[in-house]
């Protein structure tokens, strides 16, 4: 055994308590309903409605929905115009359900993981209608519910603040050290840190492992396979 993978099976041994992000570990939400078309919609929106000069122009050409409703919450926090953008987002992210793809083995891990004790969690920046209706549609909702923490109205907590994991571990009853986070992004690596929670990263390709290697991210994975075999190991 090696040592990488004698570490991972003691990160696993010692989680009671696992929180997953959404759009990446658990699936791929945009598969078919790409984020840079919903970026862009959400940027012509608003120049729509005569609001162009509320972006950047590098904030303009974000192919990330969340850059943008997060620009425009940065300067009108608590508006009728950032919670209608985020409605907008929701109900896009909402359409998005119906085409995503589930990530490779993360069905059977979720089921696996509630099989041998375990309780599980999720800790997202997308709205938590669209994980439910995501998680009803795999007939997962059972390992979860009610544990499904999202977007909320309050934008300055998306990750990386550690709110969403915090309601998470506060839920449980967890204590950070007996809990794992497993995210793709470092924005929930830097979430994860902060909340004291392990870390276990999901990166499915190159850029991704780069931008969590960079963020400070050790311990992570290219495949969920790894995880299953080590927990059913």
């Amino acid at each position: 055994m090696t040592e990488e993978t004698e570490s991972l099976r003691e990160l696993i041994e010692k989680a009671r308590f696992v929180l997953f992000d959404f759009d990446g570990p658990i699936c791929g939400l945009f598969a078919g309903h790409k984020a840079e078309r919903v970026a862009s919609d959400l940027v012509q929106w608003l120049e729509g409605r005569g609001l162009r000069g509320l972006l950047t122009e590098k904030e303009r050409e974000s192919l990330d929905p969340h850059k943008v409703l997060r620009a425009v919450d940065r300067r009108h926090s608590g508006s009728d115009l950032v919670a209608e953008l985020e409605e907008r987002l929701t109900q896009e992210e909402l359409r998005a359900t119906g085409s995503a793809m589930p990530t490779p083995y993360a069905d059977p891990l979720v089921r696996t993981w509630t099989a041998v004790g375990a309780r599980l969690a999720i800790a997202t920046n997308n709205s938590p209608r669209v994980v439910r209706k995501y998680l009803a549609t795999r007939g997962l909702m059972p390992c979860f519910a009610p544990h499904i923490y999202g977007r909320t109205q309050d934008l300055h907590l998306l990750k990386p603040n550690p709110h969403c994991l915090h309601r998470a571990l506060n839920a449980l009853g967890a204590a950070p050290s007996a809990a794992l986070m497993i995210g793709d992004t470092p924005s929930d690596f830097l979430a994860a840190r902060e909340a004291g929670v392990p870390f276990l990263g999901y990166a499915r390709n190159e850029r991704k492992e780069k931008a969590l290697r960079e963020a400070g991210a050790g311990m992570m994975v290219g495949s969920l396979e790894l995880v299953l075999q080590t927990l059913r190991g």
